[in-house]
This record gives structure tokens, C-alpha cells and sequence, in this order.
């Protein structure tokens, strides 16, 4: 078979240092009794040394040519399977063994790493654990804490969900072709028993992008198309504060009490 060449439109780079590989591998630490998917295989570079693991791995891959290519390995792994599928679209939840049994791993493309990460969040009470390559820029964000630059929108809804940990940086001579950003090894673990709950979920998501629509500005100028002025001014917390100062806890409690106090007023 051919040698396949990267398509730009899938955004592939496909790992080849056979240390960084080992590294991921280790980090997800697979055993055979689990439900692993895996987003992406690619040309089965993590794929085969989480097969040595567990045989019984599902691959999700969107590239027919390099679905074929995977079959190959049906051979020697009859218990693979391979779903050719849009990620962004497929139903992981079906994968599932009951709450907390689904071990999700993936080199996301870049360009659709953020929506697949809020797909996935939709089922995280039957997921126990993700790790990803991702762009450092976004592995960043979504483990920054309050007051850190990076600290943001994507960091707070991911967090809700999840223990987020940045593990280590990949960089970009460890893949082909090489990307033009640095990446990095993310590990999220969604909480059994959330720390902190929404009363309004669907309030909790419109109040947090309405905080950081404009990240340097105060939350009483970004609350303003949530909010009437006059109930903004009644808040509980320090509306002179910029966004990124608060945590899920702050945001999730400052949902709560718009939901209790003041659900009449949104806008």
C-alpha cells in the first residue's frame, strides 16, 4: 500500500517519535478490561501500542483511505473496531458500559479541537478520563487558573466538567509534516459528583460567554447584554473585577443567584 500523504483538510500531522509515543501511551496507561476510544488513529501510531494493551479498542477515523489502512489490523486485532465517522457527529455514549466506563484518547486536528471537546462534555458522565494532543495554546487555556492570562470562557466550561491537567509539551519535529504551533498532552478527568452545580445549566453557558466576550473589560460592562444595568448593580459580587478573575465557582454561583433572584430581568 502507498505511503499516505497528509490531507491538509483533515488536519493531519501524524505523529512518528517513537519516545513521545511511548510517553502518551504511558500517560493513558490502557488495560484490556477497559473502554477505550480512540479520536482520530490516524496511521496507528498510538493505535498499535494501545492494541498491545487492549485488543478490544474502538477507533473513530474519518479519512476512508486511512480507514482501510486500519483494517489491515483487524488481522492481527480481530476485536478492533473501526467506525468510519465524523467525530464531531458520532454518538460516544453508545460506547459506553454504564457511568464513568468510556477512556476517550485522540491528536485532535486543531481546527475542530474545541467544538469535539464540548461534544464529548455533553456525555461526560460516562466518560472516566480524556487525554489529548491539542495546540499548547489551547492545552493552556483550558488548565489555566483564575487570574492567568490564559484563563477564559473555554477554561471555565471545561473545568465545570472536569479536573484539568497539562502534562507535557510535543514539539512539532516529533510529527509529519511538522505543525506550525508547539502541542501538548492534556488530561481531563470528568468529576464523578460535580463540586459545583448549575441550577440552570443553559443560564450558567450564555452567562459565561456573556463575561468574556471582551476578556479586558469589566464584568459590568460585559453583563450588559444579560442584564439591565440596574440589576447588574445588585449583584453579589465585584462587578469592577475583569473576567478572568473569577473561578467555576464564582461563575457557577453568580448563575444561581440570576436564576433565583433575578431570572425575570434577562435579557
Amino acid at each position: 500500500m502507498d505511503a499516505h500523504k497528509p490531507r491538509k483538510r483533515f488536519g493531519q500531522n501524524f505523529l512518528t517519535d517513537s519516545g513521545i509515543i511511548n510517553k502518551i501511551v504511558r500517560s493513558i496507561a490502557p488495560h484490556a478490561d477497559q473502554r477505550i476510544v480512540e479520536i482520530g488513529p490516524g496511521q496507528a501510531a498510538i493505535t498499535k501500542p494501545l492494541l498491545e494493551s487492549c485488543p478490544s479498542l474502538h477507533v473513530v477515523e474519518l479519512d476512508r483511505d486511512l480507514v482501510e489502512r486500519l483494517e489491515s489490523l483487524q488481522s492481527t486485532y480481530p476485536q478492533l473496531t473501526i467506525h468510519s465517522a465524523d467525530a464531531l457527529k458520532f454518538n460516544f455514549a453508545a460506547l459506553a458500559d454504564g457511568p464513568h466506563s468510556l477512556r476517550v484518547v485522540g491528536n485532535l486536528p486543531y481546527n475542530i479541537s474545541t467544538p469535539l471537546i464540548m461534544h464529548l462534555l455533553a456525555s461526560s458522565a460516562l466518560i472516566k478520563d480524556m487525554h489529548f494532543m491539542l495546540q499548547k495554546e489551547v492545552v493552556d487555556r483550558i488548565a489555566a487558573s483564575p487570574g492567568n492570562k490564559n484563563f477564559g470562557r473555554l477554561s471555565v466550561m471545561v473545568q465545570y466538567f472536569c479536573d484539568a491537567q497539562s502534562l507535557f509539551p510535543v514539539p512539532p519535529e516529533f510529527f509529519y509534516p511538522p505543525p506550525k504551533v508547539n502541542s501538548a498532552i492534556v488530561r481531563l478527568a470528568p468529576y464523578e459528583s460535580p463540586p459545583h452545580t448549575a441550577e440552570n445549566f443553559s443560564l450558567f453557558r450564555r452567562l459565561v460567554a456573556s463575561c468574556f466576550q471582551h476578556r479586558r473589560k469589566t464584568l459590568r460592562n460585559n453583563l450588559k447584554s444579560l442584564l439591565p444595568v440596574e440589576i447588574i448593580e445588585q449583584l453579589s459580587i465585584d462587578v469592577k473585577q475583569r473576567p478572568d478573575q473569577f473561578g467555576v465557582e464564582q461563575y457557577v454561583a453568580l448563575a444561581n443567584e440570576i436564576s433565583t433572584q433575578h431570572a425575570s430581568a434577562i435579557l
